[in-house]
């Protein structure tokens, strides 16, 4: 859950990511900011230097003009990163991506759905699987995909505080309370 003030800071960007504009592709700057916060989770030497007061701003705002360079971040993203760098925001980076990522969902119409299964699903597969979510939400849907082999066979999806368990680990718990009674 976002706090306001990353919501704030999310609401600011997805206003430009909107502006039609700017020409800019919402569904890119979530992805440069996806990387960016990557990068923060697979240095801790750039999440120290970029977190530490003692670090000069100018210093910080350096880095990530670098990272934007050698990343291919688009000038908004970049400009948006120095916000939250001259803010001291570094630190909420995460709930701001995932604040934006969810206005932009909202925006677009989407819904976010996590679809956990024991195997890996083929396309054709994954394709079923939205086309039945999203008949069933009325909405698009946006996928996020994993792999749970302790579900022994079927599906279990959560959409927002909804989950619909087709599982058998699901089933055989359904099953084990049923007989408990």
């Amino acid at each position: 859950m976002a706090t306001a003030v990353a919501s704030r800071y999310a609401r600011a960007l997805a206003d430009l990511a909107c502006d039609p504009r700017r020409g800019v592709d919402p569904s890119q700057v979530a992805g440069e900011l996806a990387l960016f916060e990557q990068a923060l989770a697979a240095s801790g030497e750039l999440r120290n230097i970029l977190l530490s007061p003692a670090v000069p701003v100018a210093r910080k705002r350096a880095v990530v003009s670098r990272l934007s360079e050698d990343g291919g971040i688009s000038r908004l993203v970049r400009n948006f990163l120095f916000v939250v760098v001259d803010h001291r925001r570094i630190g909420i980076f995460d709930e701001i991506r995932e604040a934006f990522q969810a206005e932009i969902d909202s925006r677009l119409g989407l819904i976010a759905t996590s679809i956990r299964t024991a195997r890996p699903l083929s396309e054709s597969r994954q394709a079923k699987v939205v086309e039945g979510l999203e008949s069933i939400t009325g909405k698009r849907v946006r996928p996020n995909y994993g792999v749970d082999p302790e579900l022994i066979g079927g599906i279990v999806v959560r959409i927002g505080s909804t989950i619909y368990d087709g599982s058998v680990r699901g089933q055989l718990e359904a099953l084990r309370r049923k007989l408990m009674d």
